[in-house]
């Protein structure tokens, strides 16, 4: 492609392609398409129609601000007001794709570079000759017009499918005219009365041309000299980079791409640009991405508060975290929340769940702005934030607080879907309201067991499961899961390995929590594949310093799927450790505290506290079932520590506050 190719693609893959129905659209200087209704002016019976996705939306808006339309000359003007006629199609009965083998080459302007597109062949779309239209093609018109105005007046007359071909038709008669009579043509086509409504027929069988077609196409709208920033080129763009994957889509998205990471400095407008890096693609190459980011970085001072909201989905769509940029758009995000569609937020929350991007004030402005405005919000959009937030692992005690009353007041609205969901957030989060946790238990309990007859066994399986976390135990849902139907159907469909751990979780909460009922049930299961073990070393080096050798035990496994990372014995008042050489001597259990020491991740808690959530949680409660005295140590504090206080932090952590002095004599003593 020449030089000039490399303008239009400032705005690589922005549009969404604007359809209308039975419309003109109208664009203005400042780059507003406003719809206007009107009549088709000629008949569409030559193609073949069948429903043409009524579904796509009118155009809203057009993307840029002073918008260039279709411009006479090569020096073009800006034109105050232009139309484009769209006409209301059904949908095609031949979709992008060949029925044949071929080969097509693009051939630059020098004669020398050429490219090749092998097209692939489909076979979905092969249709008889009875309902194939009678197609028109460039080489039939190229021989039979001697100007570009003879293409336009063909088609006047007698629009046929596809529109690509006029286009690739007028670029062939154009390369055999001399610089300045392709001027001069290039007047008259623009002035031409069929040339936007060839225009907009070629954008609304943009989604359902061939692939040659659209990229044939395409190149010859190019080199005809139609501005980059039109709706046509945009459209046409954007159906490129949504095409299906094949060798002549593969070539020119390479090309687009390099042309892009020229061009990328010379975008004047954020919009402009962020629509680029929301196109651009999640396999873009790295260094394409950071480009991205450093210019909007340099543009941060421009940023509206819609820029802000948006960078979050356009990062998401990229597949790039950067943290700088969203640090500062969340700051302005938090500053104006008041008055956030719900929309904006559930898009911002998502977007940071898939880049794993983690910011305690964005969430908790968020949070705090729903909880205030708690009246106004509707149970099940709450609801949808509450699961974002515990993807999130974030938990705002107000606002579940407050959730939770509702629920206790509503449980009988409640579907199988939300039931499901609460149950996940609420254990998952490991939330208790101070006053009403029993209440809200109860009436949980309650809806789940009013809907049973409509629950399949895996939702069934996660309701339950997560009551369990919250050491509930409802009799009839419980009884329902037990049955050997449902446990053989658990076992041999759906996901086998996740509902298996899911039954070993049951199994353990029957046995070890106040499950009266149950005590006696035991599920034959399959074993859980071994999870792979942390080695721990800086706490494995601190204990030994601090207790010495032979005085605790790496990597204790425990009934119940229970693993613990070091195992300490004391005595019961937890003043002095017992070397395990010297615990047989010891003739009653009762005389030996057994300490639990687990290496914790940062995961493990809430976002920004040390509240567990559910699993470590109920970890804990069965340990303690077990008679350990169960000490946590986070994984990412122990490694900011030197070793000295690695061991202090242990040595508080494992000696009761009454034995600490002796424990600080005893090791004195021993140094």
């Amino acid at each position: 492609m020449s030089n000039r190719t490399g303008p239009f693609l400032w705005n690589l893959r922005q549009f969404s392609t604007l359809i209308p129905t039975s419309r003109t659209v109208r664009q203005y200087p400042l780059g507003l398409c406003r719809p206007q209704m009107a009549y088709s002016n000629w008949n569409p019976r030559n193609l073949l129609l069948n429903n043409f996705d009524n579904r796509l939306q009118a155009p809203v808006r057009c993307l840029f601000q002073n918008a260039l339309v279709f411009k006479s000359g090569d020096d073009f003007q800006t034109k105050g007001t232009s139309s484009v006629t769209v006409l209301t199609l059904d949908r095609l009965l031949c979709p992008r794709g060949l029925s044949f083998d071929s080969k097509h080459s693009l051939i630059s302007d020098n004669g020398l570079k050429k490219i090749s597109f092998h097209q692939e062949a489909s076979s979905e779309d092969v249709l008889t000759k009875e309902t194939k239209p009678t197609p028109v093609t460039s080489r039939k018109l190229s021989q039979e017009c001697n100007s570009l105005s003879d293409v336009l007046d063909t088609f006047s007359r007698a629009p046929k499918f596809p529109s690509s071909n006029y286009f690739s038709a007028m670029w062939t008669i154009a390369k055999r005219m001399s610089n300045e009579q392709r001027r001069f043509e290039k007047q008259l086509m623009f002035n031409h009365p069929a040339f936007h409504q060839l225009c907009g027929q070629m954008m609304r069988e943009a989604k359902i041309m061939r692939c040659d077609h659209l990229l044939f196409g395409l190149h010859a709208v190019v080199k005809l000299g139609i501005p980059q920033n039109t709706l046509l080129v945009q459209t046409l763009l954007r159906v490129v980079q949504t095409m299906e994957p094949c060798k002549n889509v593969d070539v020119l998205r390479a090309g687009l791409r390099i042309l892009a990471d020229q061009q990328v400095w010379k975008i004047e407008r954020v919009f402009t640009l962020q629509a680029m890096m929301k196109c651009i693609g999640k396999d873009a190459p790295m260094a394409l991405k950071r480009k991205l980011e450093m210019k909007a970085l340099r543009e941060l001072d421009r940023f509206s508060l819609l820029n802000s909201q948006r960078m979050f989905e356009v990062l998401a769509a990229m597949g790039h975290c950067s943290v700088v940029l969203l640090d500062e758009c969340s700051k302005m995000v938090v500053g104006n929340i008041h008055g956030c569609p719900f929309k904006i937020l559930i898009s911002i929350l998502q977007s940071c769940r898939d880049l794993r991007y983690r910011n305690l004030d964005l969430f908790k402005g968020i949070a705090d702005y729903v909880a205030t405005t708690f009246d106004v919000w509707k149970l099940k959009q709450v609801l949808f934030l509450l699961i974002l937030f515990e993807n999130l692992g974030f938990r705002h005690v107000g606002l579940m607080d407050l959730f939770m009353k509702k629920i206790v007041d509503e449980a009988g609205v409640l579907n199988v879907k939300s039931i499901v969901s609460i149950l996940h957030v609420y254990s998952s989060l490991n939330h208790f309201h101070t006053c009403q946790t029993r209440e809200f238990l109860e009436a949980m309990a309650g809806a789940l067991t009013g809907c049973l007859h409509q629950l399949s066994s895996e939702n069934l399986l996660n309701a339950v499961c997560s009551l369990c976390l919250m050491n509930r135990f409802p009799l009839a849902a419980v009884n329902q899961l037990l049955q050997k139907d449902v446990i053989g159907e658990l076992l041999t469909s759906g996901d086998v390995e996740r509902n298996v751990h899911k039954l070993h979780i049951l199994a353990a909460c029957l046995k070890l929590d106040d499950a009266p009922y149950h005590k006696a049930v035991d599920l034959a299961l399959p074993l859980l594949p071994p999870a792979p073990l942390p080695p721990n070393a800086k706490v494995a080096e601190a204990l030994s310093s601090l207790l010495g050798d032979g005085c605790f035990s790496k990597n204790v496994q425990l009934p119940h799927n229970y693993h613990i990372d070091f195992e300490i014995r004391m005595d019961t008042n937890r003043s002095q450790v017992l070397p395990f050489s010297d615990v047989d001597l010891v003739t009653s259990a009762t005389d030996i505290q057994r300490v639990a020491v687990l290496c914790v991740p940062r995961s493990a808690y809430c976002l920004g506290s040390t509240h567990p959530r559910g699993f470590l949680a109920m970890k804990m409660r069965h340990l303690k079932g077990m008679g350990f005295h169960v000490i946590l140590v986070n994984n990412w504090e122990m490694e900011k520590l030197e070793m000295e206080d690695a061991v202090t932090f242990l040595k508080t952590e494992i000696y009761s506050t009454e034995a600490l002095p002796t424990a600080n004599a005893n090791l004195q003593s021993t140094c």
